[in-house]
């Protein structure tokens, strides 16, 4: 017996959430969240986590429960994600992912190359290089090593390159050779109805500048604050949330507030920008 899977995607600020709970109510369905930045518990303004008002009438999963000290990655979703699947369709309930980070939503769906964990002491070593020598200095390193997974690389894409650099370091294999390899499958037996949203760019990138101040407004600063007295190395995805580091900055008083959003708002923007491309070119 063939499952099956809604998938609600899309760039932020589209309206997924709204549209998830009516569906879960419409199909007797259970949400389960699929962006990179709302599994974590120590920030909910700056990710747009629904509220548990929004979440008490439908069981919503994978929302605030991983600690911001945590490397967490899109393999430790997929197993998360694909457990609760299992469960939801044993329950006879239908499962209905939501969110905008692609790569999370791709790799349940395709698989993942099959790759080495890799150490901690690596992935801080990646960021040293980047923070001390630059871009070009890492891909330069790459291009003496993996050529080949270089030209397959935007080389802006910074998680990437460093990645293709951590792989050859952990294991003295290309990153192009694991690439061969079969890809690590999460689930099987499941269709896959996706309803991708893609609004107007230029409305899509008014509602984030809106939706950026409104945050500001209901405590993200605040928020940045305690998160910033967990003392958490800069390197750790829950620091490279979108307005973390913008906030960051205006509370060592190296910007004022209105740059402090207005850089908000323009990363958040770039954001928005890269999902639209990322999903009109995408495949799925």
């Amino acid at each position: 017996m063939i499952n099956t899977v809604y998938v609600i995607a899309g760039p932020t600020a589209t309206g997924k959430s709204d549209l998830s709970i009516s569906l879960a109510n419409k199909v007797n369905g259970t949400v389960i969240n699929s962006d990179s930045m709302q599994v974590y518990k120590n920030l909910e303004i700056l990710t747009a986590r629904p509220s548990l008002s929004e979440m008490k009438n439908i069981d919503h999963h994978l929302y605030g429960y991983v600690d911001g000290n945590e490397r967490y990655n899109v393999e430790k979703w997929c197993n998360d994600a694909a457990e609760i699947i299992k469960k939801t369709n044993a329950n006879n309930l239908t499962p209905i992912l939501v969110g905008g980070t692609g790569l999370y939503i791709n790799t349940l769906i395709n698989g993942l190359i099959d790759l080495p964990s890799i150490p901690e002491a690596i992935k801080k070593e990646s960021e040293k290089i980047l923070e001390d020598f630059g871009k070009d200095f890492l891909i330069n390193q790459i291009k003496n090593v993996d050529p080949q997974s270089l030209k397959e690389i935007n080389h802006n894409d910074i998680i990437r390159l460093r990645r293709v650099w951590e792989v050859f370091e952990t294991t003295g294999k290309k990153f192009s050779e694991w690439k061969l390899n079969e890809n690590k499958k999460f689930i099987t037996n499941y269709k896959f109805k996706i309803l991708l949203f893609l609004p107007d760019r230029e409305k899509n990138y008014q509602v984030v500048n809106a939706r950026f101040l409104n945050m500001m407004k209901s405590g993200a600063v605040e928020e940045v604050k305690k998160l910033l007295e967990l003392n958490l190395h800069n390197s750790l995805p829950v620091m490279r949330a979108h307005g973390v580091p913008e906030i960051k900055k205006y509370l060592a008083n190296e910007s004022t507030l209105e740059e402090c959003i207005s850089k908000g708002q323009q990363v958040t923007r770039n954001y928005v920008k890269r999902q639209h491309t990322w999903w009109n070119s995408s495949n799925l």
